[in-house]
């Protein structure tokens, strides 16, 4: 007896150590599963063999049924009665505590929990101390494992660790019926998959519009053995394993480097890193002492893992956890003997791949040549393979729900990234306007094709300056294909995100000046780090905030922390090698941020002697408040540059990553034509330089309105600038620019509908 008067924990039935116990447990188990038993009778004895070997009167399995209902399947020591007849809702209950939580709970006694739910046809009453564990299979829960015992015991962290071992062979047993399509063990709804057309719905993560056939990419093989009583081999057997992997990803670095692309062979490098993270190989190495086969602690060690990534709310962190999916993934491949996922299949010739995650390697494997888009379960546009895909132009749509349960290998598939959804088997009505959709983009890339070397230059001769978004040196690679003057906007900050640790300056002074180089002579305007909000560094603290969206980001980090920023603009200024540079501040919301922030490069520049006119200083406008001090700061500013996105959230309040808000205001409203005209009446005023750069300026309705304004220089993404310069050429500026004056004067809810008429009336392509 304790202090308290509680009976101490018995050891696991058989005593020695916990692994000594586990394996003995588990050798019991894998008899049961390599009978023939229907998976009903295989749960009733596992649930035996645990309750014998853990010193329990009671074990129970609990699996989850559609509807987020856990269903008692299986028990000894309960009323036989109750199994298939309790039910307790995911949060309900102690049982339902472990679900919702994904973690063990234990107890003394579970009657006096706040968590418990009584249930009578159980019979439970004698029992008083409970342990649970969830049942955990491709990152999900799938049910509950749980033993009682009448005295008020603890339950040592070594039988916590032994139970959440044996809850992964109830999962491999799930797995089996899943697969069998057996009805006495259908869990999650297994089958509900209907063969009608449906929509779902995600978030464009990077953007664009394609067709195929869905591939679905489940990298879970079947284990065949889930235990081994000879640890030694497993060992070895996982040495090979790793060492093949690594051989694997230097491949693909390899690949990268002989493609150009620095970002990308970053990432793989990053990607490198994980691979060889001697706490993740450790805890597979303690995983498998335990009598687990190698590819069952991987299995293990992964699961964990991700309960862990399921509770972070850092959502570049959450991305990193995904890496180690993806190695997971990859090293249970390699144990099977199989190079990837991709390799193992027969492909179809236009390949729409469908995955709950994708690991930036994994994309790779699938192959350029017939990989026309993803659809990601999980996904945010920080993630590596996020990245990657945007500098390939391939579509991707994440967050989209059940993607994997709802779409059949094969199926056809329509991804548009641009709206946000998936078109799964569409039919015939759907089928007409797809394919005009995809007929029209494809027109517009010829359109856009066929005017490369076409001037952007409107109908009455005024040219208009065309530039290009980017934030990898790929963004660059095509300069000369897509006839731009240079690149309107370079964002620093995603080479930061890919990155294990802060780049020092001749780091970052190596980038910038391969970037100067790939824009041969173009003009480049760098905006400095622009961190904060949703994107985040992992090597960067920034404190959790209520709405990070108004909290630290942007040039407010940069003046906290003016160190890491006079690095940056060190590096910059060395980079420019005696060559003009344009750097520009993002977020300023006064005036005297404006003025701390040139103060701070302007010591940077007269330290290293370059002269003032070799460097062109702006900020962007994307912060309301500063639009009213705009006569103030083009006193201090060579150019401005508006930040679209930004400023258009902020004026009506709404969220752009909120899909209940994002699409409630439509930017061509009264409201934010006044905001850009006054912005750009201001600057032609003082004879200030401005420019925009964001979505605005890569959409042709929106873009003709941009020139209605008096905008001139618009910068977008590469995929934008044939369609707007096919619009550009088709326009009067006199004529645009006295209609849309007209429209800013109406006060009308939008202009959208208004300005699609004028443009079919004067043949404008939009």
């Amino acid at each position: 007896m304790d202090r308290l008067g509680v009976t101490e924990a018995q050891p696991v039935a058989g005593g020695g150590d916990a692994a000594g116990s586990a394996r003995r447990l588990l050798a019991r188990l894998r008899d049961v599963m390599a009978g023939t038993a229907a998976s009903q009778a295989q749960l009733d004895k596992i649930v035996q063999c645990i309750a014998a070997e853990m010193g329990a009167e009671v074990c129970s399995c609990y699996l989850l049924r559609v509807g987020d209902v856990l269903e008692l399947f299986s028990t000894i020591g309960l009323n036989p009665a109750a199994v298939h007849r309790t039910r307790l809702r995911v949060g309900e209950g102690l049982v339902g505590a472990v679900a919702a939580r994904s973690r063990p709970v234990a107890t003394t006694d579970a009657s006096t929990h706040p968590a418990y739910a009584y249930r009578p046809e159980t019979g439970e009453e004698p029992y008083h101390a409970l342990l649970g564990v969830p049942i955990v299979r491709g990152g999900a829960v799938r049910g509950v494992l749980v033993i009682q015992n009448a005295r008020r015991r603890i339950y040592t962290e070594e039988e916590v660790e032994i139970l959440q071992t044996v809850a992964m062979v109830v999962a491999e047993v799930i797995g089996r019926s899943d697969r069998g399509g057996a009805a006495d063990a259908t869990v999650g709804g297994a089958g509900d998959a209907p063969a009608l057309p449906l929509r779902l719905e995600g978030v464009g993560l990077s953007p664009g519009l394609a067709e195929g056939s869905a591939v679905l990419h489940r990298p879970r093989l079947t284990m065949r053995e889930m235990v081994s009583d000879a640890p030694e081999p497993e060992q070895q057997r996982l040495t090979a394993a790793i060492r093949a992997m690594h051989r694997s990803i230097d491949e693909l670095v390899a690949r990268s480097e002989q493609a150009g692309s620095s970002e990308s062979q970053e990432i793989l490098e990053t990607y490198r890193m994980f691979a060889e993270d001697r706490g993740w190989i450790g805890r597979i190495r303690e995983a498998i002492d335990t009598g687990l086969s190698a590819e069952a602690a991987v299995q293990k060690v992964q699961d964990a893992l991700e309960m862990r990534r399921s509770r972070l709310s850092d959502p570049y962190l959450s991305e990193r956890f995904q890496d180690f999916e993806d190695l997971a993934n990859r090293l249970l491949l390699h144990l099977a003997g199989h190079r990837s996922v991709a390799a193992s299949a027969t492909l179809p010739a236009d390949v729409v791949v469908v995955a709950r995650s994708l690991g930036p390697a994994e994309l790779l494997d699938y192959g350029l040549e017939r990989l026309r888009a993803l659809i990601l379960e999980t996904g945010s546009p920080n993630s590596h393979v996020a990245i990657i895909a945007r500098s390939l132009g391939i579509p991707v749509i994440g967050r989209c729900a059940r993607a994997l349960r709802l779409i059949e290998p094969l199926d056809p598939v329509v991804v548009d990234c641009d709206q946000g959804q998936v078109f799964v088997r569409p039919g015939e009505d759907a089928r007409v306007e797809i394919e005009a959709a995809l007929s029209q983009r494809a027109r517009r890339r010829r359109i856009g094709a066929e005017l490369v070397h076409e001037p952007p230059v409107t109908r009455d001769g005024q040219r208009i300056s065309l530039n290009l978004n980017a934030g990898l040196l790929v963004d660059l690679a095509h300069l000369d294909g897509l006839g731009v003057d240079g690149v309107g906007l370079y964002r620093t900050e995603i080479p930061f995100m890919v990155r294990p640790d802060f780049p020092n300056v001749a780091e970052q002074t190596d980038l910038y000046a391969r970037v100067l180089a790939q824009a041969k002579g173009r003009s480049v305007t760098f905006r400095t780090l622009d961190i904060g909000g949703d994107k985040t560094l992992p090597y960067f603290h920034v404190p959790d905030e209520s709405n990070p969206l108004l909290g630290w980001r942007g040039v407010r980090v940069g003046l906290d922390r003016p160190a890491m920023l006079r690095q940056q603009l060190r590096a910059m200024l060395l980079a420019a090698a005696g060559r003009p540079i344009r750097i520009m501040f993002p977020m300023i919301a006064e005036v005297a941020e404006f003025e701390v922030a040139r103060g701070l490069l302007d010591r940077e520049r007269m330290a290293l002697g370059i002269e003032s006119s070799q460097v062109a200083v702006g900020a962007m406008i994307e912060v309301p408040s500063i639009v009213w001090s705009l006569p103030a700061l083009l006193r201090h500013v060579d150019f401005i540059a508006v930040g679209s996105n930004d400023l258009t959230q902020y004026v009506f309040a709404a969220d752009r990553g909120n899909a209940r808000v994002s699409t409630r205001y439509d930017p061509m409203s009264p409201a934010l034509l006044e905001v850009l005209g006054t912005i750009a009446d201001r600057c032609r005023s003082t004879g200030t330089a401005f420019s925009l750069c964001g979505e605005l300026a890569g959409r042709p309705l929106e873009a003709m309105v941009l020139l209605g304004l008096g905008y001139r220089d618009l910068s977008m993404s590469a995929w934008s600038i044939g369609p707007v310069k096919a619009m550009l050429r088709s326009v009067s500026l006199p004529d645009v620019e006295a209609y849309v004056g007209y429209l800013r004067r109406n006060g009308i809810a939008s202009v959208r509908q208004t300005l699609r008429a004028y443009a079919r009336d004067h043949c404008i392509p939009f």
